[in-house]
């Protein structure tokens, strides 16, 4: 960057092949980012360069980097520390679906895995998994888009892009979840609820959620909830300090009980409360409930 060049914000977007990198990048799109697709890796400084003349600036630019770049992790943790000694932090978003939803994505649209050579969708897909296993667990985001329809992965888009400022201020993604159906694959952190006892066996209190207040006042008034809460407040207090500190610019905390539909559900709107009272900006989503 010369002294007379603007710093653009810069979020890489990359991930999964068929995990919704498209859709992503023309959501970003519509919020006015200006977007590069398959860009090599080793163009990125060129492009924060070009993006940050002064005639005219881009102040923000969203580049898709996937694995038809060769030499795809060695190229892009290059190219990140070269921007990084620049003074330019670019954010990586790394999207992620289960391999059977991939492998319905390309039988839908009848194209192949690019990597999946002479063998079948899986090996390109597997292949592909441990290609980019060092960029997913150094990223900075984690969207996991199995069973979401374009829609939805454009709404969860918005959501994290939506009021974007560049700023390196914290957002959180609160996830209740039921261990029966599986760990949510992007979480950060997880929380266990099922220490606590279930309303599932209170007839009365079956039926309803987490989110209706019989349940909410059941689960809260439940030996230990409060202190649980008390105390995890001040842990998620440390940790959003220090991932800011380190410039994480999101974290997603998964809440799980057995079924998704009583205890986490109740116990992450009061998770996301306490977070919301600390001045940080929270998503809350209810991923298993309605699914019994």
């Amino acid at each position: 960057m010369t002294s007379e060049s603007k710093i653009p914000d810069i979020v890489i977007v990359t991930g999964m092949s068929g995990a919704g990198r498209s859709t992503a990048a023309k959501s970003l799109e519509d919020l006015d980012w200006y977007v590069v697709d398959n860009l090599p890796p080793g163009l990125l400084a060129t492009m924060a360069d070009l993006g940050g003349r002064v005639k005219d600036a881009v102040p923000r630019i969203a580049v898709v980097v996937d694995v038809r770049s060769r030499a795809f992790t060695d190229d892009l943790h290059s190219s990140i520390a070269e921007l990084e000694a620049r003074g330019v932090h670019p954010r990586v978003v790394f999207l992620e679906a289960s391999d059977a939803d991939l492998v319905r994505r390309f039988e839908s649209v009848r194209r192949p895995h690019p990597l999946q050579g002479d063998g079948r969708v899986v090996d390109g897909i597997a292949r592909e998994r441990e290609l980019v296993r060092e960029v997913r667990a150094e990223a900075d985001l984690v969207i996991d888009t199995s069973g979401l329809n374009v829609h939805e992965l454009r709404n969860k888009i918005i959501g994290f892009f939506g009021n974007d400022t560049g700023e390196s201020s914290l957002r959180a993604t609160v996830v209740s979840f039921g261990y029966k159906y599986g760990l949510p694959v992007d979480a950060d952190l997880v929380v266990d609820c099922r220490f606590l006892p279930n309303p599932h066996w209170v007839p009365e209190l079956r039926p309803k959620t987490g989110r209706d207040a019989a349940v909410r006042d059941y689960v809260l008034g439940q030996h230990g909830a409060k202190e649980f809460l008390d105390a995890y407040a001040e842990v998620l207090r440390l940790l959003a300090d220090g991932y800011e500190r380190e410039g994480k610019h999101y974290v997603t905390l998964a809440v799980g009980c057995t079924g998704g539909k009583h205890r986490s559900v109740a116990m992450a709107e009061q998770i996301a409360a306490r977070l919301r009272d600390e001045g940080i900006e929270v998503q809350v989503a209810h991923r298993d409930l309605g699914r019994e």
